[in-house]
């Protein structure tokens, strides 16, 4: 496996208060890392330095084979698909759903004057297929519902075949039907070999998608416990990132967590 991550006793001090404090963390390109955290655990500002967006106060951030502060940030984040609340926008309201996944071919987030090769126009049908998304290509962002966005932009992120994907609460405000169509569509892109490694924000053990394998959870900015999923996630772990005690069940694959009386 080859090493697409690697975080060495990172801090991140913002107004004299850590908000990651002596993180030591490393991903693989096979692997599928779920980070769960409470509220103001670090685990947005993690994402921040995985996506090349942010530099830490210290320690030593490697981000596919390239060492923070020593790499031009530009052209290592044209190597790295991202989907947050943030990258939704930035779209216009008026951008077809087409043109969302083709222009990252360019890495702009609005049609112009491009001019796009058959290869590319070919890659973003391919992939709005993938993402169930083909019968909306001629629809304006603007009046897709919450889970057919979410979709784009993942299909955005994809387009130019990143070698890490990293989303930060993909399945936030959506439906319950639109939340299990999303969680099973991630679960079958995370079965493929051919998928790139993947790192996925979320609060609730319920929005793991099976197929992810390992865990990192966090509580004040630190690490409270990392590894394989099916040995890391467990109640008193949970108890000991939350600050309360669970009871954890697993079905299918499927994780629910409900608090222990």
């Amino acid at each position: 496996m080859v090493n697409v991550l690697r975080l060495t006793d990172v801090s991140v001090v913002r107004d004299g208060r850590p908000i990651l404090d002596g993180v030591t963390w490393s991903v693989d390109d096979a692997e599928r890392w779920v980070i769960l955290g409470p509220n103001g655990a670090g685990k947005s500002t993690l994402l921040a330095l995985a996506t090349a967006s942010s530099h830490p106060t210290s320690g030593t951030v490697e981000v596919l084979d390239e060492r923070l502060g020593n790499i031009d940030v530009f052209e290592l984040r044209n190597r790295i698909g991202a989907v947050s609340s943030a990258t939704g926008r930035r779209i216009p309201p008026t951008e077809l759903v087409r043109d969302i996944v083709l222009t990252a071919a360019y890495s702009v987030e609005g049609r112009w004057n491009e001019e796009y090769e058959d290869l590319d126009v070919r890659q973003a049908e391919r992939i709005l297929a993938e993402w169930d998304l083909a019968g909306f290509a001629d629809r304006s962002f603007g009046t897709l519902s919450d889970g057919e966005r979410k979709r784009a932009l993942i299909a955005r992120a994809v387009m130019t075949d990143p070698e890490m994907l990293l989303l930060d609460e993909p399945s936030a405000s959506l439906d319950l039907g639109a939340r299990e169509r999303l969680l099973q569509m991630l679960s079958g892109f995370a079965a493929s070999p051919a998928s790139p490694a993947m790192v996925m924000v979320t609060h609730h053990v319920e929005e793991v998608p099976p197929g992810f394998t390992h865990v990192l959870m966090l509580r004040d900015g630190r690490v409270q416990a990392a590894g394989p999923l099916a040995t890391t996630l467990t109640a008193a772990n949970l108890e000991a990132t939350f600050g309360m005690p669970f009871e954890l069940s697993v079905n299918a694959g499927r994780y629910a967590a409900v608090a222990r009386p």
